[in-house]
């Protein structure tokens, strides 16, 4: 099984097809998703990307963490388990 990885600064014209389109330049990609708000409709300048292999998500980070996609330096690394919300 493969890595997720945050992809964060990503523009806002970037669509879900541009990130995997991106990201399979370092392997497969097993899915890309970007966040939207749930009131404007628009990206939140962040999103997902789920590699099929481990070795393809070191390479992506290697890749992709301080170079610029669409026009925005994006930051690149593990993505983390959600923090749990009190409420």
């Amino acid at each position: 099984m493969g890595k997720k990885l945050y992809v964060g600064g990503i523009a806002y014209r970037t669509t879900q097809d541009d990130l995997r389109q991106a990201f399979e330049a370092a392997g497969a990609v097993a899915s890309a998703s970007i966040i939207m708000d749930r009131e404007t409709g628009r990206s939140k300048g962040f999103g997902f990307v789920e590699m099929e292999s481990d070795d393809d998500a070191l390479k992506a980070i290697d890749m992709f963490n301080g170079k610029e996609i669409d026009g925005r330096r994006v930051t690149v690394n593990e993505a983390r388990p959600p923090e749990r919300r009190n409420g």
